[in-house]
């Protein structure tokens, strides 16, 4: 038998503990869930991924939303973590095409999450790969107050003409069709969203977005001109560009109001004013150009490998982690949102259950127009919308300053 000394002997141990440090693996995570109750499930995800994975610790660092706007610009080209979140669309493409996110096509192959992720494919794709997971989003839509529609005697329209057509009736008698606020602007980017996803679709919005389309092109054009036949007959309520979004949500309460294009995140305050699901409904924005994929809002919160993270494996094995159908789950329960997962489960909630169902099926998942056009151009954009729908006889004026824009924002 070999004999060893007691220096051996420590040496031995002390190289054991070494390498079973060196076999353990760390990933380290950047996000900016910082806000208590998705700081709250961000962790508990954290802790059931090292419960499944015990050979891995993960390290997370929490920053606050604005601040990480500007740390990720630097700590991706600086000192990069093994994964960051971020979001899907055109938000995540200049960091793809920067070179700073890595490509993980081959979790998406290896989890066949082309079909359970299916409708986040597109917006988390580029040049026929994809770059990231997509783990929550949440639906926009029309809420409607069903005591006024059953009061007109009308039923969901399908289709914007029979949108219209219930216009007509809710105005003869005296209720405003629909009601929003877009003193902020971004209420006024959510009917842009939708009218050009249904006249042109998500690849065109997604290239007009991007810079790639004129805002002068016809086919911008065609949308505003459709627009109109809402604005033009005075079917929004009257003083919308002065009022913020939350000063609306009376009216539908109340009954003055018919319909609201908005966010699922109106539904608490809704029905902290007095509707219930007896008296609030909710639908999925009409089809204006026939056969067309409809395609929606749903901002998404996506998690990414940077190329320079310095443990991809263990980081892929997160990814793979947080896409799973009860990981998204019960992660989605803590946030009070959706889970991209069409596997996964929501609640009894019929405005939670309605918005999986409808973005599970959708064609395309847009951003939201200011994630997915650069500030300056979001900006000018949201105000050219707000003054449209005051003033639509200004269209043309509007267009050619947004054309002014694009072509100094994107050049």
């Amino acid at each position: 038998m070999v004999q060893f000394s007691r220096g051996t002997w420590a040496l031995l141990a002390a190289a054991t503990v070494i390498g079973a440090q060196a076999h353990a693996g760390e990933i380290k995570i950047f996000t900016d869930t910082s806000d208590p109750a998705p700081k709250a499930a961000f962790q508990a995800l954290i802790a059931d991924f090292e419960k499944a994975n015990p050979d891995v610790k993960v390290t997370p660092t929490f920053f606050d939303h604005e601040g990480y706007k500007t740390a990720i610009r630097n700590f991706l080209t600086a000192d990069a973590p093994d994964v960051a979140n971020w979001y899907a669309g055109n938000r995540m493409a200049p960091f793809v095409k920067a070179g700073q996110f890595a490509d993980v096509s081959d979790v998406w192959e290896k989890n066949g999450l082309k079909s359970t992720l299916k409708s986040a494919l597109p917006s988390m794709t580029i040049d026929g790969k994809q770059w990231g997971i997509p783990y929550t989003y949440y639906q926009w839509g029309v809420y409607y107050n069903k005591d006024v529609f059953k009061k007109f005697g009308v039923d969901v329209p399908k289709t914007f003409d029979a949108f219209l057509a219930d216009c007509a009736k809710f105005k003869a008698g005296g209720v405003d069709c629909t009601t929003t606020g877009t003193k902020a602007g971004w209420p006024a980017g959510g009917w842009f969203d939708y009218m050009d996803l249904r006249v042109n679709g998500y690849q065109f919005h997604m290239d007009l977005t991007a810079g790639k389309v004129a805002w002068t092109d016809p086919r911008v054009k065609a949308v505003f001109a459709e627009w109109a036949k809402l604005v033009k007959p005075g079917y929004v309520t009257a003083n919308a560009a002065g009022i913020d979004w939350q000063d609306a949500l009376p009216l539908l309460e109340q009954g003055k109001a018919a319909t609201y294009l908005i966010g699922n995140f109106a539904v608490a305050p809704l029905k902290a004013g007095g509707m219930t699901d007896k008296t609030l409904g909710f639908f999925q924005f009409p089809a204006i150009t026939a056969g067309l994929p409809m395609a929606e809002d749903a901002p998404t919160d996506t998690i990414h490998i940077p190329v320079g993270a310095k443990n991809k494996v263990d980081a892929k094995r997160f990814l793979a982690f947080v896409a799973q159908a009860d990981t998204q789950t019960k992660l989605n329960v803590a946030l009070g949102q959706l889970p991209v997962n069409n596997q996964s489960k929501v609640g009894d909630d019929p405005f939670l259950q309605a918005g999986f169902t409808m973005l599970s099926n959708a064609a395309g998942l847009a951003q939201f127009f200011d994630r997915d056009a650069p500030a300056e151009m979001a900006k000018s954009g949201m105000d050219g919308f707000q003054e449209f729908m005051a003033h639509p006889e200004r269209v043309d004026t509007i267009l050619a300053h947004l054309e002014d824009v694009r072509k100094r924002v994107y050049k």
